[in-house]
């Protein structure tokens, strides 16, 4: 796999260029934990007498239960077949074709074959595995390979891509190698740490380093990402970070860097997230949200001086949703909250992450700061809406069958809470795999508000104007992805 940031963006690595460099996501429980190994690395002296940690025992240990994933997708866009054209561009810019008038060839009836890969672990002894959401998402084949060389076909329990985690399970006989996992919070910046994983698709690839940094944010809603100058690198995605006692303490799943390959910046995902997930994406496939319905920003000394607070902390209420928790609540624009359900909250960054793991209907405490005088407020936290799954009584089966698309009508205090007016919008609930629907692209989550450039807003509205275009033309679709962004998708019968 190439190191260009293009070529980890077109192998399901999502990036966001800052500044000239790239935040690129890598690709290329049995419940009780396994005892842990009580010691530290063992120490090595060196001939100029230095005293330098050895992490072969744990390295040992641990190898067993890392995993290489293979995953392969369709893309049904037109692009160039290897050998033609030139590489990108160090920052991703596409350069010029080689000779006037080359275009790239059109792709194949089923679209391009993508391949890509990535790394993961084994958490339970049954054969589910931890990995990033990246390294599958989208995946119609996925190919788990065990450190003794076994392959299996793996399935996908659940994908989160907020936080950018995936649950495979393989079926296997007997019990697996499994690699407990530890306690992320219990971290602190300069603590040995050592990934393992399958960078570049070398397998049981083993670095070291330390903890740099800890509650970093590069772009995500919910990041609090482990920083480690440990040597990660495309393919090294999903794999495990350890701790000095062979517990894994983060997912490894970004890199900051100015070619996209490693520069000593990596970033893992904080095991106690994946932890407090893991059981909803086991047992639904998916995560629910809380919602409070705010947009905040930060603090700054300025806005403190003028809001007339002593300290630049807390998040600032920028706008309220109508109709929100937060609207029913009394919250208003220009309301600083500083703590949430009893947690001091000394940077915006902190609040996303606190309210979503909020179980829903439970009601919490909200202190903030209003024209200078504290407030507390009751909130009643609401389900965040983009995480609706469709309810199988209201899945509307034919459409299902033909197009391999479930769709559900929006409720109105979803259309409000999404953004939509009266009158537009389609929830796609479902997608069936190997579909027309999922060839073209479609996600659940997305909102459909077009078809063939006519607005919709019902299941009965799609119906009539896929019936008014005849059942052997292909429909063009304008969706909204849960993301904000927007599209035209065309959608095909087989």
């Amino acid at each position: 796999m190439s190191t260009t940031k293009k070529a980890l963006t077109s192998a399901v690595a999502a990036s966001l260029a800052i500044g000239g460099f790239t935040f690129g996501r890598m690709t290329q429980v049995d419940r009780v934990q396994a005892e842990s190994p009580e010691h530290a690395p063992a120490a090595v002296t060196t001939p100029s007498g230095r005293v330098l940690p050895s992490f072969a025992s744990l390295a040992a240990q641990a190898s067993p239960a890392v995993v290489y994933i293979k995953s392969v997708s369709v893309d049904k866009a037109a692009q160039s077949e290897p050998g033609f054209g030139f590489p990108p561009g160090p920052f991703g810019e596409d350069l010029p074709f080689p000779f006037p008038g080359f275009r790239p060839p059109t792709p194949p009836p089923g679209g391009f074959r993508r391949r890509g890969s990535g790394s993961g672990f084994i958490i339970r002894k049954d054969g589910v595995i931890l990995t990033n959401n990246h390294v599958v998402e989208a995946a119609r084949e996925i190919t788990v390979t065990l450190s003794d060389k076994r392959e299996y076909p793996a399935k996908v329990l659940g994908r989160d891509p907020k936080t950018d985690l995936a649950v495979l399970k393989i079926e296997t006989k007997g019990d697996l190698p499994v690699a407990p996992l530890g306690d992320s919070d219990a971290l602190q910046v300069g603590d040995w740490v050592m990934a393992i994983g399958n960078p570049f698709g070398l397998s049981n690839t083993v670095t070291a380093g330390i903890v740099s940094a800890k509650g970093r944010v590069i772009g995500g809603p919910y990041d609090n990402f482990i920083q480690t100058d440990a040597s990660i690198n495309p393919g090294n995605s999903g794999g495990p970070l350890f701790n000095d006692r062979g517990e894994v303490v983060g997912i490894n799943s970004a890199i900051y860097s100015q070619t996209g390959g490693n520069i000593g910046i990596g970033f893992a995902i904080p095991i106690n997230l994946a932890k407090q997930l893991l059981p909803e994406l086991e047992t639904t496939g998916s995560v629910t949200r809380g919602w409070l319905g705010v947009t905040i920003q930060p603090m700054t000394p300025e806005l403190a001086t003028s809001l007339g607070v002593e300290n630049a902390q807390g998040a600032l209420i920028a706008d309220v949703t109508a109709k929100s928790p937060a609207a029913k609540a009394g919250l208003e624009r220009g309301d600083l909250i500083v703590r949430y359900n009893d947690k001091e909250i000394k940077d915006s960054t902190a609040l996303p992450g606190l309210v979503a793991s909020t179980p829903v209907g439970k009601t919490v405490p909200v202190e903030v700061i209003r024209n200078g005088k504290t407030k507390m407020v009751a909130v009643t936290i609401a389900k965040l809406a983009e995480q609706e799954r469709v309810d199988a009584a209201v899945e509307d089966a034919a459409q299902k069958g033909k197009w391999g698309l479930a769709l559900r009508d929006l409720r109105p205090d979803e259309r409000e809470q999404l953004g939509f007016q009266d009158g537009e919008g389609v929830l796609v609930g479902s997608v069936q795999p190997d579909s027309p629907a999922a060839e073209a692209g479609l996600q659940a989550g997305d909102v459909i508000l077009q078809v063939n450039k006519t607005t919709v807003a019902s299941v009965a509205e799609v119906k009539k104007a896929i019936s008014k275009a005849g059942s052997d033309k292909p429909l063009l679709l304008f969706i909204r992805r849960a993301d904000g962004n927007s599209q035209f998708i065309t959608l095909a019968a087989k």
